[in-house]
């Protein structure tokens, strides 16, 4: 009888398997991709998509054509629950599916618990597609007048957001918006002080605002209120708070991270069931918790293809070794970035011409698969 080879997700962390899916087939797997979208969008070239930098085909991979070139099946569909006694992947639709073998790369959300009521221009940065969304609706409202946009969250999403939004309405025909990061206490405040002021002085010098008074308690009605009380009005809301993993693991009672995400050992493979495995945004790494970096699941890429066929045939796994510092590097609108990678330091054009260096090449390297 054959086995059944369940993917969750066409993400980062899967793209090293989704480029050899048909070595699985050829042994005589059953291979299914469940995905949300018929293609997978690079978080890295969001922002400058957003920016209109790049359009978005030039940051997308086209999941569905790949699966299905390759002999497997694609489903588009949500994993919102799974049964690991029995093996079972339950889907958003009703429908279910049975495994040998899965793996999840099933990716993070911005959570939105701040956000009340229903606004129509209060978007998440995630997933990218909203960017897009929030691309053309900018453009709508800055034709219109001059406008407003706060952006919830004090990382480097935010960061990125702000410098590609001011790149975005520089035209002719736009009005150019106030633009606000409302960044808690401190901005980009986990990072080293020079990548920090490196960014404040790009984006201050674009008159850009940070607002570093305290944390925002809620958003509604057009407004943003901080947890002193103290309100701000804002036309346009981009919620960049920082990823949590899916809910799914913790909704399946499967072994779970303190932020929810799948608990996995150094083979990239659930502490409690040897036939799951996860990598990207959606795990937590037992041995050392992981940043939410898209340089991880690319490291995690060629272990999580190893162990997968291993686990199906019954072969030795492969550790995974995180590695050690990665380069730090954002794209902040208008060519101009900051990059950083143990004692080198750039800001400027230079900066976001190694990013868009980078990016293109890992894009190139898998849409060549298409």
């Amino acid at each position: 009888m054959e086995k059944t080879l369940i993917l969750v997700g066409g993400g980062h962390a899967h793209m090293e398997t989704l480029a050899h899916l048909e070595d699985f087939v050829q042994k005589g797997f059953k291979v299914i991709v469940v995905g949300p979208s018929t293609h997978h969008y690079y978080s890295g070239m969001g922002p400058g998509m957003l920016g209109k930098t790049y359009t978005p085909k030039e940051i997308r991979f086209a999941t569905r054509h790949v699966v299905e070139k390759k002999g497997a099946i694609f489903i588009e569909d949500k994993g919102v629950r799974i049964d690991p006694d029995t093996r079972t992947l339950f889907l958003a639709s009703g429908k279910s599916l049975s495994y040998d073998v899965i793996s999840f790369n099933a990716g993070s959300y911005v959570p939105q618990e701040s956000v009340m009521g229903d606004d129509n221009d209060v978007y998440p940065v995630k997933p990218i597609e909203k960017l897009m969304e929030a691309q053309a609706r900018i453009e709508e409202l800055t034709r219109q007048k001059k406008i407003a946009i706060a952006i919830v969250g004090g990382g480097p999403s935010s960061a990125e957001i702000a410098g590609n939004v001011r790149q975005l309405t520089r035209g002719s025909g736009f009005n150019t918006p106030d633009i606000t990061i409302f960044a808690g206490n401190k901005f980009m405040g986990r990072f080293p002080e020079k990548v920090r002021q490196g960014v404040m002085t790009i984006l201050q010098k674009r008159d850009i605002i940070l607002n570093e008074s305290g944390y925002v308690s809620q958003v509604k009605d057009k407004k943003v209120t901080l947890k002193s009380g103290e309100t701000f009005s804002a036309d346009f809301i981009f919620m960049a708070l920082g990823v949590k993993p899916s809910t799914i693991f913790e909704q399946s009672g499967l072994p779970t991270g303190p932020d929810g995400g799948l608990l996995v050992n150094k083979y990239l493979q659930s502490t409690r069931y040897p036939e799951i495995f996860g990598g990207g945004d959606c795990i937590y790494f037992q041995d050392a918790p992981l940043d939410k970096v898209g340089v991880y699941a690319v490291r995690e890429n060629p272990i999580l293809l190893h162990n997968i066929m291993a686990c199906l045939t019954g072969n030795p796994l492969k550790v995974f070794a995180p590695g050690g510092d990665y380069l730090l590097i954002f794209n902040l609108g208008d060519g101009l970035g900051v990059l950083k990678k143990r004692g080198i330091f750039l800001k400027g054009r230079l900066a976001f011409k190694l990013k868009d260096y980078i990016d293109r090449k890992f894009m190139k390297l898998f849409q060549a698969i298409e």
